[in-house]
């Protein structure tokens, strides 16, 4: 897999015309990298961008991880930090209030997998994902529920604590999300929505899933939140 995630990666790199290089890691947890395991060159050869997509919600399971990739982050000084993250409020102590929210949340991803053009195998496959994911959101406990997603308000908040600032996507961005949903998501129930400078994919009403961009902030425009 990371043998083609790499060849995939080249290609595009090759038809923008940008110099690439890959090496992959294989690690348990976001919070096992270290910034000594990248090996990265120095800021005046090479620029780094950050990009999680599903993977940050996993780490509110675990004291401290969080916080321990955030500084991480820091250390290599990206230009970019790119997160794609589910828009559920699913990490809340209170059972019932997780249940209800998960209820209205998968309801409404399954009702979109029931209006789009998905192959029945694909379909059958993603129903298996997101059935271990509601078990896991409402059967577990402690560290062994990891399914523990956040809204965009809460993880700006997490990103403005840890020294970030959000960074606009920009109406380019849009226009290319809105193009790429026309021609490959079929029906007209899939909507992108720019929310503050992030963009969120809905079904219908309901956001689903949520684009945001960081950057490093200045020294004297960290927003600490409580």
């Amino acid at each position: 897999h990371l043998q083609q995630v790499g060849w995939r990666l080249a290609q595009f790199a090759q038809t923008i015309h940008v110099q690439f290089e890959y090496r992959g890691f294989v690690a348990n947890s976001l919070a096992d990298l270290d910034a000594s395991m990248l090996e990265l060159r120095s800021p005046e050869t090479e620029s780094v961008a950050v990009n999680s997509v599903f993977e940050l919600h996993k780490l509110n399971a675990r004291p401290g991880a969080l916080e321990k990739v955030f500084s991480v982050i820091r250390q290599i000084r990206p230009e970019i930090v790119t997160v794609v993250e589910q828009e559920g409020n699913h990490n809340g102590p209170a059972f019932l209030d997780r249940f209800t929210e998960s209820l209205h949340y998968y309801s409404t991803l399954f009702d979109s997998l029931e209006g789009s053009l998905v192959e029945p195998q694909d379909k059958a496959m993603s129903e298996v994902y997101l059935g271990k994911q509601i078990c896991n959101v409402v059967a577990c406990e402690g560290t062994d529920r990891v399914e523990r997603h956040e809204t965009l308000n809460q993880w700006r908040n997490r990103f403005n604590s840890a020294g970030f600032s959000p960074v606009h996507l920009g109406s380019n961005a849009f226009k290319q999300a809105s193009m790429l949903l026309a021609l490959f998501a079929g029906g007209d129930g899939y909507k992108v929505e720019e929310n503050d400078g992030c963009l969120m994919l809905g079904w219908h009403t309901r956001p689903l899933i949520a684009t945001s961009a960081w950057k490093l902030a200045a020294v004297n425009s960290v927003v600490v939140s409580h």
